[in-house]
């Protein structure tokens, strides 16, 4: 990005700021509702490198949340159609791709000393946990996404410590996990909002280790994954 490009970022944060969001690497595990708008925030934001992990491709049923899902990219694969749209508003951006659905056995094949920042944004708790526990060992912040499904109000949002959660059953899942592992602190993004009873249609089977398809809409995923990116820039600037 020139400076012209972050002329308004850095009335905020300085020129020094906008050289550190630069040179920095952060990797976005799931670039669906949450982590397709923490990624784009990210990379307009001034990220330097952006590591973006997901084996989906893009489907009509992404369209009503996704910022990467439209017409024209039905069909590609999601860090496919996300490397397109982010390297239309940064041709700067350095963009590695790993088109893979992250797993433990997978999990090896991923450096996290290579990051400055990791954005857990996937649904699957073993998935979650590797990503969790992968940054933990390299000493490497991480933010993981809570549950954003069958939500309807997006001001329900809020930054926790995942011992300080609660109402959320995913993020009880997950408290306890990262007490069985000794990980005393996470860093979420999580909502108190019950879930709401989906109304129409038959719920599907999707891959091991998820539920079923929960409901989800256009203003809901979107907020969380934009509170994630700024508290990801915050913890890069404030970084030594």
């Amino acid at each position: 990005m020139n400076e012209e490009q972050t002329s308004r970022t850095a009335l905020l944060i300085g020129r020094e700021g906008v050289e550190k969001l630069m040179n920095s690497r952060v990797a976005i595990f799931g670039i669906g509702g949450v982590g397709g708008f923490a990624a784009e925030a990210l990379v307009r934001s001034g990220i330097g490198t952006i590591d973006l992990i997901d084996h989906d491709t893009v489907a009509p049923s992404n369209l009503n949340r996704q910022i990467i899902a439209t017409c024209d990219t039905i069909g590609m694969l999601k860090v496919d159609a996300a490397e397109a749209r982010f390297k239309s508003i940064n041709p700067d951006c350095v963009i590695h791709k790993h088109p893979v659905f992250y797993t433990r056995e997978n999990a090896e094949a991923f450096d996290f000393s290579l990051f400055d920042h990791v954005v857990d944004a996937i649904d699957t708790v073993s998935g979650k946990m590797a990503i969790i526990e992968r940054a933990y060992t390299a000493g490497t912040p991480v933010i993981s996404s809570m549950g954003a499904g069958n939500k309807l109000d997006p001001t329900a949002f809020e930054l926790a410590d995942i011992n300080e959660t609660s109402v959320c059953p995913l993020a009880r899942v997950i408290r306890t996990e990262c007490r069985k592992r000794g990980i005393k602190h996470l860093r979420v993004v999580y909502s108190k909002e019950k879930p709401v009873k989906s109304t129409g249609g038959k719920e599907q089977t999707v891959e091991a280790g998820r539920r079923s398809v929960p409901g989800s809409v256009a203003f809901v995923p979107s907020v969380a994954g934009l509170i994630i990116a700024g508290e990801v820039v915050r913890c890069l600037l404030n970084k030594q």
